[in-house]
Formats: structure tokens, sequence, C-alpha cells
């Protein structure tokens, strides 16, 4: 795929650059592998020739899949970097317990996944795909003038989870003049406060019961597993929208469909579900006030190269046994 070849491009004018006598991808007589997704299957068919070589992986959307079983069988393995942020398809402890290094990719994916929840923001407030719907409609002939959505300007937004992709998001809001709240594990500077113009709410309740639209931005932990349920979207206003661009998980689907068939809040919107792709005759795929997008956070071309690139610095930071950009612990 152009994503491997992508990648092999980056590695092999990195690594051949510099007078440090640095491993080279190549399948034939390689001194080591970085072990791509096209390249997993032929490690599968010859396991005892190639597992000695791999020190490095490349996950691109969880593939391939990091068990004991390949861990065990690659005793020279360094480091996995990772195709994105979130790191919940991954056993980090198991990994480090075999010394090996992991690697995400924040940089590169917080401005696109900033673009998908304003995005989605936008979408939901002003009902464009019903919209989009009525117009392509056979039988239209003008838009019902009760036909309404939200205003955005002046409205109120909660994002939980201010890392640097909801950072952007507030940068993003700021310019629509939305009033912003925010609520995250560690308080953001002063400054960095007063440049988007938002207010740090301690206690997650407060911001909930305040907010006219309400973004998830948070990693899936066990800790924010199901952090959005019954309880939290009852102290929701009923006017207000729920944007998830996380991870499916860290929302109360079943809670969800129930507040959205009663009343409890207006609308939802979201990137992530759990499962993905969720079965086709899920309910929330029937509801009017739902917009689903098929996990598109990340998904541009500026996005997926940089991530790439993201990925190569942080693999050959570890090969050459210098610090990694964007390491993750496994605490």
């Amino acid at each position: 795929c152009n994503m491997v070849r992508l990648l092999e491009g980056m590695v092999k004018r990195s690594f051949s650059t510099g007078s440090v006598d640095r491993p080279r991808v190549r399948h034939s007589d390689a001194n080591s592998e970085i072990l791509l997704t096209r390249q997993h299957q032929e490690f599968l068919e010859d396991r005892k020739r190639m597992s000695k070589k791999v020190q490095a992986i490349y996950l691109w959307w969880h593939k391939p899949v990091i068990d004991q079983e390949l861990l065990q069988s690659l005793p020279n393995l360094k480091v996995i970097a990772n195709s994105g942020v979130g790191m919940d398809h991954l056993d980090l402890k198991l990994v480090a317990s075999f010394g090996v290094k992991m690697a995400n990719a924040p940089r590169a994916v917080s401005s696109s996944t900033a673009d998908t929840g304003m995005a989605l923001l936008l979408a939901s407030a002003r009902r464009l795909v019903e919209g989009y719907h009525i117009a392509m409609s056979s039988g239209m002939e003008y838009s019902e003038a009760d036909f309404l959505g939200v205003e955005v300007t002046g409205a109120t937004l909660g994002i939980i989870g201010m890392g640097s992709i909801g950072y952007k998001i507030a940068l993003r809001a700021k310019a629509f003049e939305m009033n912003i709240l925010y609520h995250n594990r560690t308080r953001r500077k002063e400054q960095e406060e007063q440049a988007v113009g938002t207010t740090y709410c301690e206690k997650i309740d407060g911001l909930l019961q305040r907010a006219d639209f309400v973004m998830v931005v948070v990693s899936l932990t066990p800790q924010t597993h199901k952090l959005i349920g019954k309880r939290e979207m009852e102290l929701m206003k009923p006017t207000a929208t729920l944007i998830n661009i996380s991870r499916g998980a860290v929302v109360d689907q079943e809670a969800l469909v129930t507040a959205l068939q009663t009343g409890v809040i207006r609308a939802a919107a979201l990137d992530v579900t759990h499962p993905e792709p969720l079965p086709r005759d899920h309910t929330l795929l029937k509801l009017k006030n739902v917009i689903i997008t098929p996990h598109l956070g990340i998904k541009t071309d500026k996005a997926t190269y940089m991530i790439t690139e993201e990925a190569v610095e942080n693999i050959l930071a570890a090969l050459n046994g210098l610090p990694i950009p964007s390491e993750v612990l496994p605490s």
C-alpha cells in the first residue's frame, strides 16, 4: 500500500544519512527489519529467518496485533511505534515486560482530529446531514420554516480532556466566539487558559451542567471507560449535544441511545463507536438526532504523512539509543 512505501522510503532516506552504520529496510539482506503490515505476512511465512532481524514495529490502524506470542518471537525488538495517539489496543505493561519501548504520534494528529471535532459540532448544530437528505429528496420544493438548528456563536463548549487535541479545539472554538469550559486531570497554565479564553472546571459535573456542546477528547483507560454514562447525560442540558472523538467505549452507548430517544439530550455526533463499525441493526444508526462518521479523525493526506514522519523519528531514536520524542510509558 502507499503507506508502506511511504514509510519504507522515509526509513531508507533517514538511515542513509550520517556516519552511523544504520540498518536498512530491505527484504533480502537487511541487517534488521521494521515490521510493517505488508511484511507481517512475510514474517509469518518465514518466522525463523526473520525473527532475529526485526528491531522495530510500525503499527498502522492497530496492525499487526501485538500479543505475547509475537513479542516472544522477536528477541531483538526494541520499539513499537504507533500511528496515532490512542494506545488502548496495546497491553503496555506486557510490551514493557519484554524491554520494548513504545511511542505514539501526538504532534501529527492533533490538528486533523481537532478539525474533525469542530466539523461534527457544526454539522450537528446546523443539522447538515438532515438538510442534505432533504435537499436531495425527489419531492423537495422548499425548506420547512421550522427546520431549525442551534446557534454556535455565543454557545458554551465543554471540553473533557485538554491535551494537545483539546487545546486546539479550544483555539478553533474561540474563533467561533464560543464560551469555553474544560475539565482535565491537571489544570493548564494560566497563560494557556487566557490565550484561548477558557475556564477550568475542577469537577466534570459543573461542565456538564453548563455546556451546550460537550466534546469528549480523552484517552481510553480503565478510568475513562464509560466516563459518560446515564448519570452524566442526565446532568447535561436537554438542549445539549454530545460529541465524541476519543474512543467509543468512553461513552455508555446504551445510555446514549436512551438519552437521545427520551430527550435527555438534544443530539450526538460520534466519530467513534464501540465496536467499529456498529452492527447494521444498531439503534444508533436509526436515530435522526445522531451523526456517525467512520473514525475520520486523523484521515487527511497531510496528517497521514506527518504520522509516518513522527513514527520514523521515534524508531530512529530508539534504534540509535537516543531519547524517544513521543515515548509512552506503561504507567
